[in-house]
């Protein structure tokens, strides 16, 4: 989902980009990894990569260690030794949740998942191959090429179904398409270190199924739903705000509105 508009992104901008999805790059595999980039010599790397199953990785750490943490140090590591900066893709989960304001890049992380502990892992092993390499944390995103809240929400309602949304779950959801024009943007400019790229404003699950209801014209059935129900905790409060970057994404809104129109053209 991510990936594709990264290419496209790039395409967009006249770059040229080679998108090497799962089954031409295990980024686990040391000596693939060594040889995509010897072959390509990239001056930057955009890793939209990882173990994003929040429920499935609660009790396999250590699988989600090799995919969140083994795989962007070995991209870091590679890309050092090539000249070619990094640019890694995290999550709003490596907070826990607590905060009464939005998080910024220099809060305190405490994630309580082992999903966000395993994407924490994995920003400080990216930074730590060069003061280079930039990390992306971004939060609920949604797109074509992937199932998703959105989408979830839709299909539910379509087939008469009750949507079970959180109430005490906030969050910046985040259309694919705008988050990856930011990750383009920092692949082609030096700045290194955490950044933080959301939709603005915020909203609760509940609210965002309702927001995609109205927006999408259909009617459905919102069955309020708590966190406490899901196998893996979730943050209650995930809202992120950068204060390094002076031209935030554009409202959730939006982004949902430019979705579902893209969604509502697509074949």
């Amino acid at each position: 989902m991510l990936g594709r508009e990264v290419v496209a992104a790039a395409a967009e901008r006249g770059l040229d980009c080679v998108g090497l999805a799962h089954g031409e790059l295990d980024i686990t595999d040391a000596a693939a990894v060594r040889r995509a980039i010897r072959e390509h010599l990239p001056q930057a790397i955009v890793n939209c990569a990882g173990w994003t199953d929040v429920d499935s990785a609660e009790g396999r750490e250590d699988e989600a260690l090799v995919l969140n943490r083994d795989g962007p140090a070995l991209l870091g590591g590679e890309a050092a030794a090539v000249g070619a900066r990094l640019v890694h893709v995290s999550t709003d989960y490596v907070f826990d949740g607590s905060a009464k304001r939005p998080y910024v890049e220099s809060d305190p992380t405490g994630p309580s998942t082992t999903y966000g502990r395993t994407k924490l892992a994995g920003e400080r092993v990216a930074l730590a191959s060069s003061p280079r390499h930039a990390v992306v944390r971004t939060s609920w995103i949604f797109g074509i090429g992937r199932s998703n809240f959105v989408t979830f929400v839709l299909e539910q309602a379509a087939a008469g179904r009750p949507i079970r949304a959180f109430t005490d779950q906030f969050g910046c959801p985040t259309y694919s398409v705008h988050v990856a024009e930011k990750l383009v943007d920092l692949a082609v400019v030096e700045r290194g270190g955490i950044f933080h790229e959301a939709g603005s404003g915020h909203c609760s699950r509940m609210e965002f199924a309702r927001a995609i209801l109205a927006q999408a014209g259909v009617e459905g059935e919102i069955v309020p739903a708590l966190r406490a129900s899901l196998p893996a905790p979730r943050p209650a409060w995930s809202v992120l705000a950068s204060e390094r970057d002076p031209q935030p994404l554009p409202s959730w809104r939006e982004g949902l509105a430019a979705f579902l129109a893209l969604r509502g053209a697509a074949p």
